[in-house]
């Protein structure tokens, strides 16, 4: 017999869904018995398909608008109110900023700062209407950190996490809760890019004096899990106090800051 939780019955939308942290994020939710729309470009259907009991897949490529808006309208129209929304979708180009290309500048942002600003307008459009509901993106330590070959993704997530608590600040008085998780090294395949070999792990929790990185004190890498455990609670009611924050998850290896 299954547990009821506050997330049982209620919609939440999951962005970056087919791997690392936003699958992790619906595997959670799943657990707890959501209704869970897992979004994600990877996938084949351009249609709502349910996959499973309570369990949905949808294409989506966060970068074009309009498919934002009728991806969301959907969820609405066939499942109901969308309670939370998950932003996770996100993409890292690696490069010292004097050789990024314009084009992989442009998709850092497209990806990682207008893609959420499409989530979070359209599912704030709908939310505002019923003075409730709560969203977290994920934006990343590097954020507030300057990182050396990843100019572009520190200052997309940067103007991300900016967008978030100005969104929180512009919904609070509706009832709705905007905050972010910001991530460090996780064993994501994004972050095994980042790793010249089968050594990085390793290097990452030891640090990189020459790269100005300090290690991670805890002494491992983060898992998905402990990722999507964070998101969660900033979507529940024992975060209900909590709005215009971004929650550093990355086992101290930028020293809280």
């Amino acid at each position: 017999m299954s547990v009821k939780t506050e997330f049982t019955g209620r919609v939440a939308l999951v962005t970056g869904a087919s791997r690392g942290i936003g699958a992790a994020t619906v595997n959670v939710l799943r657990a707890k018995g959501a209704i869970v729309v897992a979004a994600d470009i990877a996938f084949s259907s351009a249609v709502l398909q349910e996959a499973a009991a309570n369990y949905y897949q949808i294409q989506l490529d966060v970068t074009k608008q309009q498919d934002v808006l009728r991806v969301v309208n959907e969820i609405e129209r066939t499942l109901g109110a969308i309670d939370y929304l998950a932003s996770v979708a996100g993409v890292l180009h690696m490069g010292e900023l004097t050789e990024v290309t314009d084009v992989e500048w442009q998709h850092t942002f497209a990806v990682n700062c207008h893609g959420p600003f499409y989530l979070c307008q359209a599912v704030a459009h709908h939310m505002k209407g019923r003075c409730a509901g709560a969203m977290v993106a994920v934006s990343s330590n590097a954020a507030s950190t300057p990182r050396m070959g990843m100019g572009a993704y520190c200052a997309s997530k940067a103007a991300l996490c900016a967008m978030v608590k100005t969104l929180a600040l512009e919904l609070a008085a509706s009832n709705i809760r905007c905050n972010l998780v910001a991530p460090g090294s996780t064993d994501t395949p994004m972050q095994q890019q980042v790793w010249r070999d089968a050594q990085g792990a390793t290097r990452t929790i030891s640090g990189d004096l020459e790269q100005f990185k300090v290690g991670i004190p805890l002494g491992r890498i983060a898992s998905p899990e402990d990722i999507a455990n964070s998101i969660i609670f900033l979507l529940s009611e024992q975060a209900r106090h909590i709005t215009m924050t971004s929650l550093l998850v990355d086992g101290g290896a930028t020293l809280g800051h």
